[in-house]
């Protein structure tokens, strides 16, 4: 989709978004295109019992004053507008044209009753939000849907377009890494395997990140028998992918992102229910969400140092898979009693985690991973679940997921949840009994970052299927990359 900036002239003829606060007060330019009409908006708006409540709209056909339509969005109490509520009415406007089968439209994106916004942030925002809705994943379709009636244009008009665009910049970078995610999560297993998945992210290289993949023998020489272990009942060969972004000063420790990549997950010997199975193509949802957090970075340039590593694996069952009972060597040294061959996003993390603490030195460390069903029976799919050694580390975290939408709860770590995963043969065991399964996979995950200011983010019902949303109604979310961008923003860039 074209986003565009222009001055605040309503154009001559054509399709028009306009605004309306809660209680129909309209918006200084929809009153002017109120009064090109002779009244029809207000009147419009009147007979239709429209309230001006966030998100709500009314389609006024045929108006008159040389507009085709006449779309009004509501936009709440001005008062208690945010930015994330103007990027989510970006999206819901969107939507809503997208329904009308409306190719082109101009948007009145001045909102001078929002005062904590400039005209050209609110406009920003607004485009933003759009550029998000209109995600689509329909390139396996043989019948396309008819471009013609596809919303492909939109022309924000507002009293500051230069600083519309400027800011609009570094969303947009951001948007296509939660599209990069997006694409990542919803492609077939069959298509994306852990070697196509490593090509596509060297690819990246063109946008300014270095990209490094270890193969199999490469990780074999380091010790990384834990992730190994996964993937050796598979056809399809592990990798580990390395990203780094250099755009802070020289010598400066990164800051380090790590994603379980499993690009599907039968769950191996201790196999899963057939029902349902088919999501499992999204279980590489961490993976994913740091590859685009790594293009986010390189498209805005950000002013930071960054590291993102991916395990890539797929558990699969043949005669050579990890069987329950086996014991694995960690990259750590540690070693791991596998008592489900399923808790097998945990062992992948161990060994990524250690390589890159080992290698990089980073400031901290995050990652993200659609490791339990348990964080679902928890938080639903509200929340993802945080979990971390560091407060300060937690709460910039929660404020990042509280101002992007992308919202983490905090969840317990202590010792008394840790003694559930030792092991009588082994240094540990790979899941903790029945109770608490989110947290004794975070206090796995715990044992191989020493005292590393360090966060997990289980994702597992926000990366896939996730609740839709004014900016998202695709299968696979693209949760984490706005999150983590947004925590880099506020905190981490000089």
């Amino acid at each position: 989709m074209k986003i565009s900036f222009a001055a605040p002239s309503l154009p001559a003829t054509g399709v028009v978004v306009v605004f309306a606060s809660e209680g129909s007060s309209l918006t200084p330019l929809a009153k002017a295109a109120d009064q090109r009409t002779g009244g029809h908006i207000a009147r419009a708006l009147k007979a239709a019992g429209f309230t001006g409540k966030r998100e709500e709209a009314l389609d006024v056909l045929a108006p008159g004053g040389g507009f085709d339509r006449v779309v009004v969005m509501g936009l709440g109490k001005p008062a208690a507008v945010k930015a994330l509520d103007v990027e989510y009415l970006g999206g819901a406007l969107a939507g809503v044209l997208h329904s009308l089968k409306i190719r082109e439209a101009a948007v009145a994106a001045s909102l001078p009753e929002v005062k904590n916004l400039s005209p050209g942030e609110a406009a920003a925002l607004l485009a933003s939000g759009a550029a998000l809705r209109s995600y689509g994943f329909d390139g396996y379709k043989t019948k396309k849907p008819d471009a013609a009636r596809k919303l492909s244009a939109l022309t924000l008009l507002t009293a500051d377009a230069a600083l519309a665009r400027r800011h609009f910049a570094a969303l947009d970078a951001v948007r296509e890494g939660v599209h990069f995610a997006r694409d990542l999560v919803n492609e077939p297993a069959n298509v994306l395997v852990p070697a196509s998945f490593a090509r596509r992210l060297q690819a990246l290289a063109r946008d300014g990140l270095k990209v490094e993949v270890l193969s199999p023998a490469q990780m074999k020489k380091l010790g990384m028998n834990a992730l190994l272990g996964v993937g050796q009942g598979s056809a399809q060969e592990p990798r580990l992918v390395v990203m780094r972004w250099n755009g802070g000063r020289q010598g400066q420790a990164p800051l380090a992102f790590v994603g379980k990549g499993v690009t599907f997950d039968t769950g191996g010997v201790s196999i899963k229910p057939a029902a349902g199975m088919e999501d499992m193509k999204g279980d590489m949802g961490g993976a994913a969400a740091v590859s685009g957090l790594m293009l986010a970075l390189a498209r805005r340039k950000a002013k930071v140092n960054a590291v993102g590593v991916v395990g890539l694996v797929e558990n699969a069952v043949d005669g050579n898979a990890q069987r329950p009972g086996d014991v694995v060597k960690s990259m750590s040294g540690q070693t791991i009693a596998v008592l489900n061959t399923d808790a097998e996003g945990r062992l992948v993390l161990a060994d990524a985690l250690w390589y890159t603490q080992n290698r990089f030195k980073p400031k901290f460390m995050v990652n993200l991973a659609t490791l339990t069903g348990a964080i679902m029976i928890a938080l639903g799919k509200e929340h993802a679940g945080l979990f971390s050694n560091n407060d300060e580390l937690a709460s910039r975290l929660a404020a990042a997921g509280l101002a992007t939408g992308e919202k983490l709860w905090r969840m317990p770590l202590a010792p008394e949840y840790d003694k559930l995963i030792d092991h009588d043969v082994a240094d540990m065991k790979n899941i903790g009994g029945r109770y608490a399964g989110a947290i004794t996979a975070a206090q796995f995950l715990q044992r191989f970052v020493n005292n590393l200011p360090w966060a997990h983010l289980d994702v597992a019902g926000t990366a896939m299927d996730a609740n839709k949303s004014a900016i998202n109604h695709s299968w696979g979310s693209g949760f984490g990359v706005r999150l983590l961008d947004r925590l880099v923003a506020d905190h981490y860039e000089k």
